[in-house]
C-alpha cells in the first residue's frame, strides 16, 4: 500500500497557507454572519442526490466530503484525515476523523461512507463518478475500503466538493426515496462545518456554526444566509449597499466590469478550475449539411471568436479550443485555434457540395437557450454565419425543460450551450462525446458524435493511473474532437466571484469555488 497522506495536522496547516493567499499574515477572527447569494432556490439540500451549483453552495456548507483540493489539483485531508491508494489502484482506504459527528452528535462511522456511496452511486446524476467501484469495506468504524473494479483515476476528485457528501445512514435508510427524502430541505442532520436553520424557497437558505465540528477552532463564521436573488443586476446592487457580502458564479459581463468599478469591491476568477464551465455551439452531426464535417469546420472559420471575448463577452471571459476547460492539468491548447478566415469557410462548403445560390447555400436553426447572456452569442453567430451563405433561423423556447427535451431528443440542428467537466473528465467531459451516451433523451452527447477512436481513447484514460499517459490519451481526444468539430467552443464560462473587502480568505482559492467548505472564511472588523 502506498501512504498518500498520513500528516493530518500538517497537511492542514498547509492548506490553510495556500487558501489565505494574500491575506496568509492576518489572524481569522471568530464570528459573524456572512451574506452570500444564489441566482436560483436549490431543488435539494442534498449533493448526494443532485447536482448543481446551488445545491453546491449549500451542500458542501451542511455536508462534508472525504477531502478537498487546492488550487493546485491536490488533494487534501478533509473528513478523510489520511488515504492509502494500494499500488493496483483498486483499493482506496480512507481513515475517518475519529470524533467527526453529525448535526444531531451521533458519530460518522465507516458505515455512513459505504452507506453514501451506495446512495450517490444509485441516486446521482453522475453516474460515472463512482461506477467502478464494486464495494466498500469497513473493518472498523473509522477506516473504509473502497474496492474497485479496475483502476480509476477520477475518485480522488470525485470524493472532493459537492460530489461525496457523506450522509448519515440513521436518518436516510430508512426506506424512504432518498432522492425525495422529506430531510433533504426540512431537518436536515448533515456532517458539515455549519448545520441548517432555516430554507424559505426562493427567499434564503440560513445556515450556522455548528460546534461540534471535528476541526477545532472551525469554522470561523457563526452564521451563513445564503439569499436568492434570480436577477444579476440586483444582485450587483445589493453587493453595491453592503447587503451581501459575496457572490459567486457571476459570468454576466456588463455586471463583471461593473463590480470590478465598484468600491470595497474585489472581483476574482480564480477557484473555479474544478466546476470547469465552457460555453460552446453544439452541432447535431445526425442531419442536414451538418453530417459533413466540412461544413463543421466551415462554420468555425466563419465564426470571429476574438470578437466574441472583446466585444461580445466584454474581455471577462477567455479562449477555450477543446471540451477540456483550460484550467485542467489535462488541457490540450495545441490545436486548431479556427481563426476566422472567410475564404477558407467558403471554400469548405464549395467543396461539401453547397455552392452559393441568390447570397444563400442553405438553411438552418440555431436553438436561443432561454437563459440571460445567450442571446448577444446566438445573434452574433447567426450575423457572421450570413457572411457565408448559410441563413440560420432563431428558435426561442419559452423556458429550460422545453429546450432541454430538444436537446435530449436531438431536435435541433445547432444550440449554444455550457457544459461543466466538474473536475475530471470521466465525470463531466466524456460523456459528451461517447458514443454510448447517443439517444438517451438526456442532457449528453445531443451532438450525436460517434468516434470509434475517441471511445477507444476515452475508455483508456477512464482507468489509467499513469498521469503522464492520461494525458497523452486525452491530448490525442482533443486533437479528434478539434478536427472533427461536434462542437465549437466559444470560451470558458467567465466565472467570477464578487467579495466585499470585508470578507478574509474569500472563496477564490482551490478548484470547486463555493461547492466547497466555507469553514475557513471569516469577517473582518
Amino acid at each position: 500500500m502506498k501512504h498518500v497522506v498520513t500528516n493530518f495536522l500538517k497537511a492542514t496547516a498547509i492548506t490553510s497557507i495556500l487558501a489565505t493567499g494574500a491575506v496568509a499574515q492576518e489572524t481569522p477572527k471568530m464570528g459573524g454572519t456572512l451574506v452570500t447569494v444564489m441566482g436560483s432556490t436549490p431543488r435539494v439540500l442534498n449533493p448526494a442526490v443532485q447536482s448543481g451549483i446551488v445545491t453546491g453552495l449549500v451542500g458542501a456548507q451542511l455536508f462534508a466530503a472525504p477531502l478537498r483540493y487546492d488550487e493546485g489539483w491536490n488533494p487534501q485531508p478533509y473528513l478523510a484525515k489520511s488515504w492509502e491508494v494500494s499500488d493496483d489502484g483498486l483499493k482506496v482506504t480512507l481513515h475517518l476523523q475519529e470524533n467527526a459527528t453529525f448535526h444531531d452528535g451521533e458519530p460518522i462511522k465507516s458505515s455512513d461512507v459505504a452507506f453514501s456511496v451506495k446512495i450517490i452511486q444509485e441516486f446521482h446524476p453522475f453516474k460515472s463518478m463512482f461506477s467502478p467501484v464494486t464495494s466498500v469495506d469497513t473493518p472498523d468504524e473509522h477506516t473504509a475500503v473502497l474496492n474497485l473494479a479496475h483502476p480509476h483515476p477520477a475518485l480522488m476528485l470525485a470524493m472532493s466538493g459537492q460530489l461525496m457528501s457523506i450522509i448519515p445512514e440513521h436518518i436516510y435508510g430508512d426506506g424512504q426515496d432518498p432522492k425525495n427524502h422529506p430531510r433533504n430541505n426540512e431537518n436536515v442532520v448533515g456532517s458539515g462545518p455549519f448545520k441548517l436553520v432555516e430554507f424559505v424557497p426562493g427567499e434564503h437558505v440560513i445556515m450556522e456554526r455548528y460546534d461540534g465540528f471535528w476541526e477545532q477552532g472551525l469554522p470561523y463564521l457563526d452564521k451563513i444566509v445564503a439569499r436568492i436573488i434570480p436577477d444579476s443586476a440586483a444582485r450587483a446592487i445589493a453587493l453595491e449597499n453592503g447587503e451581501i457580502h459575496l457572490s459567486t458564479f457571476e459570468n454576466q459581463p456588463t455586471i463583471v466590469n461593473r463590480m470590478s468599478a465598484a468600491k470595497g469591491m474585489n472581483v476574482s476568477n480564480d477557484g473555479y478550475g474544478g466546476i470547469g464551465p465552457i460555453d460552446w455551439l453544439a452541432m447535431n452531426v445526425t442531419r442536414g449539411p451538418l453530417q459533413d464535417v466540412r461544413v463543421r469546420q466551415a462554420i468555425a472559420y466563419a465564426i470571429d471568436k476574438n470578437f466574441i471575448l472583446k466585444a461580445v463577452m466584454r474581455g471577462t471571459a477567455k479562449d477555450a479550443l477543446t471540451g477540456v476547460h483550460p484550467d485542467s492539468p489535462l488541457y490540450n491548447g495545441d490545436v486548431n485555434a479556427y481563426a476566422l478566415d472567410v475564404d477558407k469557410a467558403n471554400a469548405l462548403l464549395d467543396e461539401a457540395g453547397y455552392g452559393m445560390n441568390g447570397g444563400k447555400r442553405f438553411d438552418i436553426t440555431l436553438e436561443l437557450v432561454p437563459f440571460p447572456g445567450y442571446k448577444p452569442q446566438t445573434e452574433y453567430i447567426k450575423q457572421a454565419l450570413s457572411k457565408v451563405g448559410i441563413n440560420v433561423t432563431i428558435n426561442a423556447t419559452p423556458d429550460f425543460p422545453s429546450w432541454a427535451k430538444k436537446m435530449g431528443t436531438m431536435d435541433f440542428d445547432m444550440s449554444l450551450d455550457s457544459v461543466y467537466n466538474w473536475g475530471d473528465p470521466v465525470i463531466g467531459v466524456n460523456r459528451t462525446y461517447m458514443s454510448s451516451n447517443i439517444a438517451k433523451g438526456v442532457w449528453s452527447n445531443t451532438q450525436g458524435y460517434s468516434n470509434a477512436r475517441v471511445d477507444e481513447l476515452l475508455a483508456q484514460a477512464a482507468e489509467e493511473n499513469d498521469q503522464a499517459k492520461r494525458k497523452a490519451l486525452y491530448a490525442e481526444f482533443q486533437q479528434i474532437v478539434n478536427e472533427e468539430v461536434p462542437i465549437y467552443y466559444l470560451n470558458a464560462v467567465p466565472m467570477h466571484t464578487f467579495y466585499s473587502d470585508k470578507i478574509g480568505n474569500p472563496p477564490i482559492t482551490g478548484i470547486w469555488s463555493t461547492s466547497s467548505p466555507m469553514d475557513r472564511v471569516w469577517l473582518k472588523d
